[in-house]
């Protein structure tokens, strides 16, 4: 297989994609059905009222000469007609009464209305191409990937071959030891751009992929300036970034496989199937609503075999490869959650612990010079030694932001400028009111 060009380098490395994935210029090449192309368009027609061809190309993301084929089609078969030119624009298209009536028709079967799909059999070769464990990690890139981040050397090169392993990885520790934090920045180990279907065909049911609250599509003025390559391409598939999805206690069965909205009749992709190619984060291990039996059971045969079977509904499956690196993050022991047998399956297991004091007072400095206050070396020293200590507290990496953000609450109140000291007296106050205490005395 061929790695992706990271953003900003030569075009050698899309020619895959170039060669698996090049704009269709008939309705053949296309992957779809004459038909369902007519149906699309009908209720494109019927969404909009009337529609030039630029409005139709932006619309299905298909070329102009996809489109005349398919609307010569819909000519003949009496449900579009031509309004003539407006104001210099081209050839307007409008549905006629019977074409009204087919896309009512197709409404009714499917509510979606949006860019072509892309086949179903031509995704599954594109996810292989772009895998994300095509992607090797080394000691340079995790240190830049994690440079200004305060973590042990040993962590990070347990991290990095955990990344290369293809397998699973669980991250588990107390509260507050930057799990999610440190999950979320392993993504910034990837500079390779991916390409994301807007929607895929599976059979007569299409599933929307592209969300934009998950993938990143590359800048205009970052993409590479190439006309052979923008016109080489399909464009029913966006450039982005390699996408990370992060799901906490809010995570159900049902947001794994296709969800079905009977009223707007639309498939939505689940949530692995929208982090393909890129990172999926399950935090708050064992805090979903769902039993953590079930949820690994929902793993086992993906994490395998790299391939997941999708429920569509009526009976009808669908096989995907899956293609992602599959993190787990918990404050629970993981024996608690799942036995030896299924922790085996998973590659790593990677334990996060309190700090030390010197990463500790290292995260301090950097959270000052973050809220552009004095950093003073004595302050930190009173908080390590004569709170944390004194009340055994363990030093975590989020209380320097805490603490000194809730100081900075208090001097703001009392009408002190920013810059201004904080005062161990201040830090006290900041620290009764930050942790809980039944012993008010």
């Amino acid at each position: 297989m061929h790695a992706l060009s990271p953003i900003g380098s030569d075009h050698v490395g899309l020619d895959p994609i170039q060669r698996l994935a090049p704009q269709p210029c008939s309705v053949a090449e296309t992957g779809l059905a004459d038909s369902f192309l007519g149906d699309l368009v009908c209720k494109h027609l019927h969404d909009a009222g009337v529609l030039d061809m630029a409005h139709l190309v932006e619309r299905l993301a298909l070329t102009g000469s996809v489109l005349e084929e398919v609307l010569g089609y819909q000519r003949k078969d009496g449900r579009i007609e031509v309004l003539g030119q407006t104001g210099g624009q081209g050839l307007r298209y409008g549905l006629t009464e019977r074409g009204r009536s087919a896309a009512k028709d197709a409404l009714a079967r499917s509510g979606y209305i949006g860019p072509a799909p892309f086949p179903v059999e031509r995704y599954r070769k594109l996810l292989l191409e772009q895998t994300v464990h095509n992607s090797r990690v080394d000691a340079q890139a995790m240190r830049e990937a994690f440079a200004g981040v305060v973590l042990q050397e040993d962590m990070l090169d347990q991290l990095g071959p955990a990344m290369n392993s293809g397998r699973a990885i669980m991250i588990y520790g107390p509260a507050g030891t930057g799990k999610t934090y440190i999950s979320q920045r392993l993504i910034n180990l990837f500079n390779e751009v991916v390409w994301i279907p807007h929607a895929i065909a599976i059979n007569e049911a299409v599933v929307e992929i592209f969300d934009p609250q998950v993938h990143q599509p590359i800048p205009v003025e970052a993409r590479q300036h190439n006309l052979r390559l923008d016109q080489g391409i399909d464009r029913r598939l966006l450039q982005c970034r390699r996408p990370i999805i992060v799901t906490g206690g809010e995570l159900t069965l049902d947001m794994l496989d296709v969800r079905f909205d009977p009223y707007t009749r639309l498939y939505q992709a689940p949530l692995q199937l929208k982090a393909s190619n890129g990172i999926f984060i399950i935090d708050d291990l064992g805090r979903q609503r769902v039993a953590p039996v079930d949820l690994f059971n929902r793993w086992i045969v993906p994490m395998e075999e790299k391939t997941d079977f999708l429920n569509l509904g009526g009976g009808r499956h669908c096989e995907i490869p899956f293609d992602l690196i599959l993190v787990f993050s918990t404050n629970l022991n993981p024996l608690e959650l799942a036995d030896e047998a299924f922790l085996r399956r998973i590659g790593y297991k990677l334990h996060f612990d309190h700090l030390q004091v010197d990463e500790y007072q290292r995260i301090w400095q950097q959270e000052c010079a973050k809220l552009g206050i004095p950093h003073d070396p004595e302050l930190v020293s009173y908080a390590i030694e004569r709170l944390h200590k004194v009340e055994a507290k363990p030093l975590l990496p989020c209380h320097p932001r805490d603490l000194l953000g809730m100081a900075l609450d208090r001097q703001r109140y009392l009408g002190e400028d920013d810059s201004h000291a904080i005062t161990p007296k201040t830090l006290m106050w900041a620290w009764r009111n930050y942790f809980v205490s039944l012993d008010r005395s």
